[in-house]
């Protein structure tokens, strides 16, 4: 993957679909700030929403502009993705068709394919090819996969998909039962889908000042299985309860993570990305899925190999592979 030096850019363009909702309306005072790229790094804003948002979108605009961020260099706002996606640098998919009451998986994913399906030939057309691109909209996997399927120039290694969101929720579910600070918990791995079937993954975590293996110091299989893999896997749904409103603070900052990670690297740690399998870890290539990755500055990773997996892990893994094959399928046979 060609690599990007944002810090010898001038402007670095950033796209975020579905920006007047609450997910972007977090997200893009964390860019204008500098969160996201670093310090000292300018960023002109294309905002997207459809058509009956783009009110909103311009209160968003305006807000923006009162905040007075010095590294805000220009706001966009439009509901056309073919005009926001010139010569893009980083693209951002927060827009997606919700799921609704009653409605099955596939009928979301043919709702979803067809804004992705459109996105994609757009990315195709007029983005650069070096674009940097995360999907959060669900089914942020398969959508992923969609985009790609209908951006054939930009490389499949430039489109990821977040899990950078369940990747922090569990070093922080780590840290609390174990008593430490967040910054203590290293190697935690989300394998899979970002859905109900993803595997938050212990096994090869270490946490500064305890010398068993993480596994055992939480609790063990079974504390695992009936209570850390469901809360991570339900957490949005526990927040929404809670609250009456989804997780927007928490993955906005995420994304935010995700790709100031990507762009700046990670160093000798890794981190949770979903990406195009290659056959590691015995998962099938043609699918998106979260795995274990390092990252280098300038944009391009690598899929960290030899980490432990065990018959516990496998079961999940395989698990959340077989939704990730069907999810595939369903999309296919609607495109």
């Amino acid at each position: 993957m060609d690599g990007m030096d944002i810090g010898s850019k001038g402007v670095v363009r950033v796209v975020v679909t579905g920006a007047a909702g609450q997910i972007g309306y977090s997200l893009v005072p964390l860019i204008a700030g500098g969160k996201m790229l670093g310090p000292g790094v300018k960023v002109e804003l294309r905002l997207v929403e459809i058509p009956p948002a783009m009110g909103a979108l311009e209160g968003v605009k305006m807000e923006l502009e009162d905040c007075a961020f010095p590294l805000l260099d220009k706001v966009v706002c439009t509901s056309d993705a073919a005009e926001a996606f010139v010569d893009v640098d980083i693209c951002i998919l927060v827009g997606a068709f919700p799921r609704k009451a009653g409605m099955e998986r596939k009928d979301l994913l043919a709702k979803n394919a067809a804004i992705f399906k459109a996105q994609g030939e757009a990315l195709n057309s007029v983005a650069s090819p070096n674009v940097k691109v995360v999907v959060v909209g669900n089914p942020a996997n398969t959508n992923a996969l969609i985009l790609s399927t209908f951006a054939p120039n930009v490389p499949k290694s430039n489109i990821t998909a977040l899990t950078r969101l369940d990747h922090n929720r569990l070093k922080a579910m780590v840290a609390l039962k174990l008593d430490k600070n967040v910054t203590y918990v290293d190697g935690a791995v989300i394998w899979g889908n970002h859905s109900a079937t993803q595997f938050p993954d212990v096994l090869n975590c270490k946490v500064d000042g305890i010398s068993d293996p993480i596994r055992e110091a939480v609790g063990g299989e079974a504390y695992l299985r009936d209570e850390l893999i469901p809360k991570i896997q339900k957490r949005g749904a526990a927040i929404i309860a809670a609250r009456g409103l989804s997780s927007a603070m928490s993955a906005a900052n995420a994304i935010c993570d995700h790709m100031n990670d990507w762009l700046h690297g990670t160093g000798d740690k890794y981190v949770s990305m979903a990406v195009f399998a290659d056959g590691s870890y015995g998962i099938s290539e043609g699918i998106v899925y979260s795995m274990p990755v390092r990252t280098m500055k300038g944009g391009s990773y690598e899929i960290v190999q030899g980490l432990t997996v065990d018959a516990f892990s496998q079961e999940y893994m395989k698990a959340t592979e077989a939704e990730l094959r069907a999810e595939r399928e369903d999309a296919l046979s609607i495109l």
